[in-house]
């Protein structure tokens, strides 16, 4: 496990505070200040098996086992809040929204090496090079090239994703998301930086328009997951479609986007349908609609 900012101290010398090693119950320092009391801030629970330490940076200074008690709960960690969304925040929200999908062109390329037929495209290509040319240096540079395009290929449906977003409703956040009534984009904000969003608007076909609240853009920072933002920001979106009156909140993600659509499900959003647009059909990744249903505004009164 490692927990930066627990209470400790080296063998003989002074309290510390830093990026802990914890191994066994006991600990191990990868580096130290001058600070008198410590507090929990982050934790990253790792099977770590290692036996002893190497701190970079500091030369000729070797630090002692010191055994210690902390418990590593998400509770320690430094404290967020939901907010909506202001012109301030432009840059960071982008930065974030661009970093969350920047991860899925990597992840659909590992995804389709996976599949059967790209080793039949791989082998098939190389072989029949081969066969036809007699070149075993062509054979030998089918691959590389093979793979070079699949990982264009896998990056394409982000890339253009994220292009249509910076299109439509990214451009303009305020205006999009804040300038009418049912619709609105909020962020997680910790130590003063964004890390979280989500986005909420009608639908837009109309005769769904009153009906059916989109969530949109939920993005958590990497180092900041597993804290229940995620699940505190869907939260926030479902409150809202309650009190706007909407009767469901839907949304479209990726089957590739596999914690997310855990998420989803464990609260309460049910598949309604799955489709394949051309360019994730290449890549064997369905997209899926999910539905949250809501109690009506008319039911409610009902049991009032």
């Amino acid at each position: 496990m490692i927990i930066q900012c627990a209470e400790a101290s080296q063998s003989g010398g002074h309290p510390g505070k830093g990026w802990f090693l914890v191994v066994e119950g006991a600990l191990h320092s990868l580096s130290w200040n001058s600070s008198q009391r410590l507090r929990a801030e982050a934790v990253l629970t790792l099977p770590w098996t290692f036996k002893s330490v190497v701190v970079a940076g500091l030369p000729g200074r070797s630090l002692t086992l010191v055994d210690f008690k902390v418990q590593a709960q998400q509770s320690s960690m430094a404290p967020y809040y939901i907010r909506k969304y202001q012109e301030s925040d432009r840059t960071q929200v982008l930065d974030l929204f661009f970093h969350a999908l920047d991860e899925y062109g990597p992840a659909s390329f590992r995804h389709i090496l996976k599949l059967p037929r790209t080793l039949v495209l791989l082998l098939g290509v190389s072989l029949g090079l081969l066969l036809v040319s007699g070149s075993w240096l062509l054979a030998l540079i089918a691959s590389p090239t093979l793979l070079t395009a699949l990982r264009f290929l896998c990056k394409y449906p982000w890339t253009k994703f994220t292009a249509e977003c910076l299109r439509t409703d990214m451009s303009n956040i305020t205006k999009s998301y804040l300038s009418e009534p049912g619709s609105c984009f909020w962020v997680a904000e910790a130590e003063g930086q964004v890390v979280g969003i989500v986005g909420a608007l009608p639908v837009k076909e109309r005769s769904l328009h009153k009906e059916q609240l989109e969530l949109l853009h939920l993005c958590v920072a990497l180092d900041r997951r597993g804290q229940g933002i995620a699940k505190a920001l869907v939260r926030t979106v479902l409150q809202f479609a309650r009190d706007q009156g909407y009767s469901q909140v839907v949304l479209t993600t990726s089957m590739l986007q596999h914690s997310a659509l855990a998420l989803y499900q464990r609260m309460g959003f049910q598949k309604l349908h799955q489709f394949s647009p051309l360019c994730w059909r290449l890549l064997a990744v369905p997209l899926v609609t999910l539905v949250y249903c809501l109690p009506s505004a008319q039911a409610s009164w009902a049991h009032e």
